[in-house]
């Protein structure tokens, strides 16, 4: 069994749903693994991965106008704005989807299905440099 890991930085141009599954593709094919894990890990709180519909763009903005409707920036509700009035439903979003994602590694590959791709969902409004950690268990 072996353990690769890298430190990945990803730049958001504000709210919206980023497609890196190239990206971690990239980085599984550098580690040579058959079988395994590919774990992937953001390490932030207003920004969450998620595996989401990869073809139509229609499906992204869905979840956006969604998301938009159940938690909307500058709700009177929240008090913690120190950031801007999407600083607390950043955090919420982020809360109600995931910040950790993790993929079998089958023949070399992610083993995602037809039209699954993994994307990281900024939250904030302006553009962020975002960290996630990527681990690769296997042989």
């Amino acid at each position: 069994m072996q353990i690769q890991q890298e430190n990945v930085t990803i730049s958001t141009q504000g709210r919206c749903l980023l497609n890196i599954t190239k990206e971690i593709e990239h980085l599984v094919n550098k580690t040579n693994t058959t079988h395994g894990i590919c774990q992937i890990f953001l390490k932030h709180t207003s920004a969450s991965l998620i595996l989401c519909e990869n073809s139509d763009p229609a499906v992204r903005h869905d979840l956006e106008a969604f998301m938009d409707r159940l938690v909307p920036d500058g709700d009177k509700l929240f008090t913690h704005n120190e950031e801007g009035p999407d600083d607390m439903p950043a955090h919420i979003r982020t809360i109600l989807t995931q910040n950790s994602l993790m993929i079998p590694i089958t023949a070399g590959k992610l083993a995602l299905g037809t039209w699954q791709g993994i994307f990281l969902w900024e939250h904030r409004l302006v553009p962020h440099q975002r960290q996630l950690v990527i681990t690769v268990l296997g042989q």
